[in-house]
Formats: structure tokens, C-alpha cells, sequence
């Protein structure tokens, strides 16, 4: 855990971060993607979402350990406190503290943008098999995530079927004031100098 940088994901990241990403879509059920993205695609990806939301890193030494980000829950008016969150960990680096490390900071973020829970889509299966197992499910657990909604055999990867399950996590308290009436959303970019320097 020493000598390790949370900072924002930088377009010169995007090739380590594929590195980090490409093995969950290659070797497991992690991602239900069948084809790892280009990194033009990638690069979208990342404009798109720091257009309003965090993508961090955690760095070592210049070496990227892993990186996580939030997106849109959905495109409608109303959902707008809520977010999906993401997480993906270079797998040589996974239970050393990276994970709690960059959402604790995730979500410190997240809430200064006034969002007030966020959401996981994690693949699943009842019987773990050398392309699934049930890490993610319970790091999230760990982090204070709970099981909201479960969808079995959702998802066809490498000849059989997978399901999803969906975890929740309220970032301020259920009875919290904004419970009641919400301030507004905030992008990003309006409170990244809290977090980091210019």
C-alpha cells in the first residue's frame, strides 16, 4: 500500500489500463464483453465519462495498479443521484488494499457531487468455474455494498451461461436531509480541485 497515487486516468493511461482490462475479457466472465476494446474505443469511453463523472487510477512508481470509474445508472431525469461504479484491478495486484483504496476515494468524490448511491453490475454464478468466481461480490460486501437484484443465465460466455446480480451502496445515510429534496448534481470538473491538484 506504500507509494501508491490515486489520480485521474490521463489519455496517455489508456493503453495500461487496456492491459489491466484485457485479461478479465480474454480469460474470464468478469466482463461480458467478447472482444477487448480497441483504444480508440477506450479512449471514448474515458471522454465520455469524465465529461462529468471521476475515472481514477492507482499508480505505483509509474505503474498502473488499476483504475475505477463511475457512469450514468440511466439516461432519465430522475435517476440522476444514483451512478454505476466500476472497478478493475491489474490481477497480480487484487487483495493488497488497491480496490478499497480507489473506491474509498471513488466515493468521496461522488458524494462532494452530491450523488447519493451507487450501483454494481457484477457477473455471477452459483458455481464458481475457472472463468468466475465470487471475489467481486464479495469485495463489494466488504465495502458496504448489498444485493438488490439477482438476473441468472443473462449472459453466454465461453459455451455456457452466466448470471448478474446488482449491488447497492448508500453513499449518505437514508434519512439523511438530501433524502428529501436532492441538491442538484454537480459534474466532476466542479469538484476535482478538492480532490487534486491543478
Amino acid at each position: 500500500m506504500e507509494n501508491i497515487l490515486i489520480r485521474p486516468a490521463e489519455e496517455r493511461d489508456v493503453p495500461a489500463m487496456l492491459s489491466v482490462y484485457a485479461p478479465y475479457v480474454e480469460e474470464t466472465a468478469v466482463s461480458f464483453e467478447y472482444a477487448v476494446p480497441s483504444p480508440e474505443e477506450f479512449r471514448t469511453r474515458l471522454e465520455r465519462i469524465q465529461s462529468f463523472y471521476p475515472w481514477i487510477i492507482a499508480e505505483r512508481e509509474g505503474r498502473v495498479l488499476g483504475y475505477a470509474y463511475a457512469s450514468r445508472f440511466h439516461p432519465r431525469a430522475a435517476y440522476d443521484w444514483s451512478v454505476e461504479v466500476s472497478i478493475y484491478l491489474d490481477r497480480e495486484d487484487r487483495g493488497c488494499g488497491i480496490g478499497r483504496r480507489l473506491y474509498e476515494s471513488l466515493e468521496n468524490m461522488l458524494r462532494a457531487q452530491n450523488i447519493l448511491t451507487a450501483y454494481s453490475c457484477i457477473a455471477y454464478t452459483e458455481t464458481p468455474d475457472e472463468y468466475l468466481d465470487h471475489a467481486s461480490i464479495r469485495f463489494h460486501e466488504r465495502m458496504g455494498y448489498r444485493l438488490t437484484g439477482t438476473f441468472p443465465s443473462c449472459g453466454y460466455k465461453f459455451g455456457r451461461w452466466y448470471g448478474m446480480v446488482w449491488m447497492e451502496k448508500r453513499l449518505t445515510p437514508a434519512n439523511a436531509p438530501e433524502s428529501l429534496r436532492p441538491a442538484p448534481i454537480v459534474p466532476f470538473s466542479d469538484v476535482k480541485g478538492r480532490f487534486f491538484l491543478a
